[in-house]
């Protein structure tokens, strides 16, 4: 009998091997890995810099295996600005949901973007509030139900979803913007392809850099993981169209 093994699936070293306290469902997980992966395969983990604020994002620190700091609420891409102008060695990256960054913190995404801030935004998009109660976000679709909108978002008193792929393209200091989704293994695959191309945007000095990630929160939703998935590409992605929104010219030569 042949008893020989071969290792095929491994935890990357950028991930600790903390339980994982997210709900079951929970795309947040699934972003970690890719993002470790794509650091671990680029050799940046021993200058990484990870910024996590307020929000189910706030453990990530837990999770990753390399140098983290915590901001305020809606404060990380401040914080990440001043982390890579006094260390322009280093690579600088935000994680932050929806909440933290398209509300309190949109002041602070949108100048960093302004400045061109050669750092990289790792956006994960739920559409809710998911750490303080399931509130309404500035991304929950219209008509979805939430905590503070029980029959629904009404776009005429609470009005439409902020598309922050859209809105950060238009400025002069991005570099690198683009939505993807974690909804299943090709658009994961899809996912992790942007967070390397963002990451390769800050290695080579091309200015700000966003990856939006349409993910799941079944726990907020009031639905199955299953269908939290159906519900990404069924009702987030017409919303929140998948694409890229702005991409410098000197990455398209680059193969990932």
């Amino acid at each position: 009998m042949n008893t020989t093994t071969q290792v095929v699936y491994e935890r990357p070293e950028s991930l600790t091997g903390t339980h994982t306290h997210y709900c079951p469902g929970c795309t947040h997980g699934t972003a970690h890995r890719l993002i470790a992966e794509v650091i671990d395969e680029m050799g940046l983990r021993e200058n990484s810099i990870g910024v996590a604020p307020v929000g189910c994002s706030v453990f990530a620190y837990n999770y990753f295996n390399m140098d983290f700091v915590e901001a305020a609420h809606g404060r990380a891409p401040a914080m990440a600005t001043g982390i890579k102008r006094v260390s322009p060695e280093n690579t600088v990256f935000t994680y932050q949901g929806d909440g933290d960054l398209a509300s309190i913190g949109m002041a602070e995404i949108m100048h960093a973007s302004a400045r061109g801030e050669n750092i990289t935004v790792i956006f994960i998009n739920n559409a809710i509030y998911g750490m303080t109660g399931g509130q309404m976000a500035p991304t929950t679709l219209p008509g979805m139900k939430t905590t503070s909108s029980p029959y629904g978002r009404d776009v005429e008193l609470a009005g439409f979803p902020i598309k922050m792929a859209e809105l950060l393209s238009v400025m002069d200091g991005s570099g690198y913007i683009v939505r993807r989704s974690l909804h299943d293994a090709k658009h994961i695959r899809q996912a992790k392809k942007a967070v390397r191309l963002a990451f390769e945007t800050q290695q080579r000095g091309l200015g700000f850099s966003m990856v939006e990630l349409l993910s799941s929160c079944p726990t907020n939703w009031g639905i199955s993981p299953q269908e939290a998935l159906g519900f990404i590409s069924e009702r987030m992605i017409p919303v929140f169209p998948l694409g890229d929104y702005k991409v410098n010219p000197e990455l398209k030569s680059i193969r990932v």
